[in-house]
């Protein structure tokens, strides 16, 4: 889940012991197995609300608590979010037609322990322009990924984000970044733009535990709430596609915990 201004951050996370690891691990398989199994069941006809309670099920079933109900109260065990939607959708009566994009975020509680991922899948027929986002997306994810190491600077995963939408020819949401989380969904270091902020002199830790999140579009720069005090949008025609991991920090590539495996 991502970043809003009005979002109170708690103390960061560090991870201090083997068990702190397999505690973040154990959450972490668990809401990527999620949005593995949702993804897998999206198609024509189904609602939102029905695809969000096979979600809350699959949470359930593995001992988890969704997040965004536990922290916010969110109206929804997940988010989703279809087409202009770009964040924060609350699940409901809308059915998933073909030829949308549909984004997923998952994150739950497990033992203490907080874990937050997400992605965008096309219903098909894929549209040029949503094959294109998704895959640069990813491909701003992965390069951001590379450089969240200890000692480098905070701003470098913006950079690459940045970096790799300007030269696809798209943008970056600037008011959707990523943030820290383990125990608890939102936690310092507070918000961390995907794009480059020379001003932000913030460091990484090893052994911090953050989210990256990018939040990549077809030519918005920030997102509106559309009036139902969740849903974050951009203009009609206008489409955005995310991907995210929660990372720990390390000296080299960071260990990522939201994997299936």
């Amino acid at each position: 889940m991502d970043h809003t201004i009005e979002i109170g951050y708690a103390i960061p996370m560090s991870i201090n012991s083997e068990k702190d690891l397999e505690g973040l691990r154990k959450v972490g398989r668990i809401v990527a197995r999620c949005l593995q199994h949702m993804h897998s069941v999206l198609e024509p006809g189904i609602t939102t609300a029905e695809l969000d309670k096979i979600g809350g099920a699959y949470l359930a079933h593995h001992g988890a608590r969704s997040a965004p109900q536990l922290t916010y109260n969110f109206p929804g065990f997940t988010c989703i979010s279809v087409n202009e939607e770009a964040a924060h959708g609350i699940p409901g009566a809308k059915i998933i037609r073909a030829g949308d994009l549909v984004n997923i975020d998952v994150s739950a509680e497990l033992g203490g322990y907080f874990a937050d991922t997400g992605g965008s899948a096309i219903v098909p027929p894929e549209s040029k322009l949503h094959l294109q986002i998704c895959a640069v997306a990813k491909r701003a994810l992965e390069s951001a990924m590379l450089e969240a190491r200890a000692g480098a600077k905070l701003n470098r995963i913006g950079f690459a984000i940045e970096a790799e939408a300007t030269k696809n020819g798209f943008t970056v949401i600037e008011n959707l970044g990523s943030h820290g989380v383990g125990r608890a969904l939102h936690e310092e270091p507070g918000f961390i733009p995907g794009y480059y902020d020379k001003r932000d002199r913030r460091m990484l830790r090893e052994n911090q535990v953050i989210t990256i999140e990018p939040f990549i579009s077809s030519g918005a720069r920030e997102v509106v709430e559309n009036g139902d005090g969740w849903t974050l949008v951009t203009k009609p025609g206008v489409f955005t596609a995310q991907y995210e991991h929660t990372l720990v920090i390390t000296k080299g590539r960071p260990l990522i915990m939201t994997l299936m495996a």
